[in-house]
């Protein structure tokens, strides 16, 4: 049987053991679970009650909010040699009503020749990005990595302000100048295209 009650952002909820798991609206920190918006917070069995699942609820819908493993739609904000900026815009395909911060490290881009990535090769501000997240990082971002072939640029745009075709894995061709530019193309599944356009 379900028990709720209210709690705040960063209220501490339980001790995260193997007996009890974080869900929706919390996040892991130091062995214990807290909440990470203003809700209701619910302590519900498992499927095979093995384990109590701790969430946090607002109002009568569930809250999403990026977790660990979770495929996330971003765009990119900022790039400089070492990480790149983003904004999560929605989770699978749901799109978020908070702004999320995530940034994707030079290490979690590719998930071969990592020490030849460059970082400009691969994101321009103004790009839509698919990726996965990799851990909740700090209070400030999520650490997200685009490491496999699904993931990366689903949506370029140009220098021009035009959104790009893709070429190759690697390169991406504005359509107004056919200028072609460098990019970690995403092989993006159908799931996730119209989501991808909506943001």
């Amino acid at each position: 049987m379900a028990t709720s009650r209210i709690c705040v952002p960063g209220q501490r909820l339980n001790r995260a053991d193997d007996k009890h798991i974080g869900g929706k609206g919390t996040y892991s920190r130091n062995g214990f679970i807290y909440s990470s918006v203003l809700g209701y917070w619910e302590e519900r069995p498992t499927n095979d009650n093995t384990e109590i699942l701790i969430s946090v609820h607002t109002g009568e819908t569930q809250t999403v909010i990026p977790s660990i493993d979770d495929i996330v739609t971003a765009r990119v904000t900022n790039v400089n040699p070492r990480f790149c900026k983003c904004e999560i815009l929605s989770v699978g395909t749901t799109p978020l009503c908070d702004v999320y911060r995530g940034l994707v490290r030079k290490e979690d881009v590719r998930a071969t020749e990592k020490d030849r990535v460059e970082m400009y090769r691969c994101f321009r501000p103004g790009d839509i990005i698919i990726a996965r997240v990799l851990s909740l990082g700090d209070a400030q971002s999520y650490i997200l990595g685009t490491a496999e072939n699904e993931l990366g640029v689903a949506i370029g745009m140009s220098e021009a302000g035009v959104s790009m075709v893709p070429v190759s894995w690697c390169k991406m061709q504005c359509p107004k100048t056919l200028n072609e530019e460098f990019r970690k193309v995403a092989k993006v599944r159908p799931e996730y295209i119209q989501t991808v356009h909506q943001g």
